[in-house]
């Protein structure tokens, strides 16, 4: 009993010691409530000593943890580069972000950098308000220091692109997301902002290569597939878009895009019973379901069924006449039904604003698509097949190209 109370006198005391000298030495005023609380377990033991008592169990642990263990801990942090200063700093700004007071949180955040302008919780967490402020140029700031401090801190990374892109610096964007994934190549979030800043930007085989190189962290991602179908589209490699566009709508079934897509590509091919089976799969999407019918009505006007493709056409014009009724009087293959097609009068009439569910890419590819299945329209048999063989060498090439990137990798 005796021995465990002068190891006790001797330990606390030490790190009492200790911890007076650490606040002297920061002139941090926070280690005052450390040290108060030292001093109340001190009091225990010595009032154990001088009255002879035994301290029951609870206030026998209450000793120990304020005068030892809370104070090791603190040591311990401390080791770490957590000072007891930045810790009292960054717990009162989430517990006023909690209450929903962001700017006495920011100002916890910008006294804890003053006097502490190496830290990465404070850099990191005061960007993180910026952000949710809308100053973006002030969380860039913050992030890029926390970057400085953290190297590995890959989500800051992000960050600054995500921000650069949404200030349209697009440039800037891309370059700090080509560095972040030659870090961590399997980072999706990453590869996906980078490879639409690409394909906005009409570097086609970029994105191409890209996406690539993340399918391979990453192979049953229908929205890789998908995009990669897309660049391939823009690219005019029909063949690679077409296995691209396969796996999403294996992946997904509900993906009805690709389905729409690999029903263009089908007519590009001249494989009409392919084109239809997918437009009527492509039917089931509410924004597709006028443009997929359309398509069957020209479909079943290149078979020369008439009557079929009359049903087809009117019943895209009911479900969305304006669109429907343009695309028609620029189309010459209906003059010969046009006195069958129910055109109404009244065009103008408001409709029930939609959302529109298709990203700007996926209407450019879409649009690029129909416009290339018209122009291979009138192209021979021939013409086809010798476009088949070219995407074929095209292919070809990108998989030995992969094969040997992938060896590369392994």
């Amino acid at each position: 009993m005796i021995i465990e109370q002068l190891i006790f006198t001797v330990i606390s005391f030490t790190i009492f010691v200790y911890m007076f000298f650490r606040m002297i030495r920061n002139n941090d005023t926070t280690y005052v409530a450390i040290l108060l609380l030292e001093a109340v377990g001190i009091a225990l033991n010595f009032l154990e000593v001088l009255f002879s008592i035994k301290l029951n169990t609870v206030f026998l642990i209450l000793k120990y943890i304020l005068s030892i263990i809370l104070p090791i801990g603190i040591m311990i942090l401390e080791k770490r580069n957590i000072t007891l200063f930045e810790l009292v700093h960054i717990q009162k700004a989430k517990i006023y972000l909690k209450l929903g007071d962001n700017k006495k949180a920011k100002q916890a955040l910008i006294d804890l950098l003053e006097k502490r302008p190496n830290s990465y919780k404070g850099h990191r967490m005061l960007a993180e308000i910026y952000e949710l402020e809308g100053g973006m140029r002030k969380a860039i700031d913050e992030y890029v220091q926390a970057i400085d401090l953290n190297k590995k801190d890959y989500d800051s990374y992000y960050k600054v692109a995500e921000l650069l892109n949404n200030l349209n610096k697009k440039d800037e964007a891309s370059e700090m997301l080509f560095n972040l994934l030659n870090k961590k190549p399997e980072m999706y979030k990453a590869t996906e902002l980078l490879g639409e800043i690409l394909i906005e930007k009409e570097r086609y085989k970029e994105a191409v290569n890209i996406y690539q190189d993340a399918l391979r962290y990453n192979p049953v991602s229908y929205e890789l597939n998908y995009n990669l179908g897309i660049a391939y589209t823009m690219l005019n490699d029909f063949q690679n878009a077409k296995t691209c566009y396969e796996k999403a709508a294996q992946i997904n079934t509900l993906l009805y895009n690709a389905k729409y897509s690999l029903a263009e590509i089908a007519l590009i091919y001249k494989d009409l019973e392919e084109a239809e089976r997918r437009f009527l799969e492509a039917i089931e999407d509410e924004e597709l379901s006028a443009d997929s019918y359309y398509e069957l009505a020209k479909i079943y006007l290149i078979k020369g069924d008439k009557d079929t493709a009359i049903k087809y056409i009117n019943t895209a014009i009911d479900t969305n006449a304006k669109k429907i009724v343009e695309k028609i009087k620029k189309e010459p293959i209906f003059i010969p039904i046009m006195a069958k097609i129910s055109i109404p009068f009244n065009l103008e009439e408001p409709e029930q604003n939609k959302e529109v569910k298709l990203k700007e890419k996926e209407i450019k590819a879409k649009e690029h698509l129909e416009e290339m299945s018209e122009i291979t329209r009138h192209l021979s048999y021939n013409d086809i097949k010798m476009l088949r063989k070219n995407n074929g060498r095209k292919s070809k090439e990108f998989e030995e190209k992969d094969l040997q990137e992938q060896k590369e990798h392994d």
